[in-house]
């Protein structure tokens, strides 16, 4: 397959998610849509990969492992969610993945809603200044919302 633009190849990762949402519906756990997802990103010739391990490096060392739930066309992260909404800590994680990566898009796609929810996410030029207004803004919520 030819080199895509970042526009075009996330178009066509939408319009896979649609094909999966209005086929599936609501109500599985994320890991059936992420089976399902992964299964229609490849019928559409996407190059995917499902567990896509993220290392975090500290000091030369490894300090933590997260996986992404696929990794399309080795440029775009792609997060599934099954909840009622999209919440910050949500954002956060894909803010986390694309500074732990370097990679310049990640997808958030929450297949737990009656309409599909999804957001482009992109780092900032100041990442860590977003990291941080991420963080703060759910230490506001943890505190609002828990004492």
């Amino acid at each position: 397959m030819t080199e895509l633009d970042i526009n075009a190849l996330t178009e066509r990762i939408i319009g896979c998610a649609y094909n999966v949402s209005n086929t599936l519906g609501i109500g599985f756990v994320e890991k059936v849509y992420e089976n399902a997802f992964a299964h229609e990103l490849k019928k559409d010739g996407l190059h995917v990969l499902q567990q896509y391990p993220i290392r975090v490096q500290y000091d030369g060392i490894n300090v933590g492992e997260f996986f992404a739930d696929l990794l399309v066309h080795e440029r775009v992260l792609v997060e599934i969610k099954a909840a009622s909404a999209l919440v910050p800590a949500h954002t956060a994680q894909g803010l986390n993945y694309l500074r732990a990566t370097g990679l310049e898009t990640c997808l958030l796609i929450n297949f737990g809603k009656t309409r599909i929810e999804i957001r482009r996410l992109y780092p900032s030029p100041k990442m860590e200044s977003s990291i941080i207004n991420v963080y703060q803004i759910l230490s506001s919520f943890i505190s609002v919302h828990l004492w």
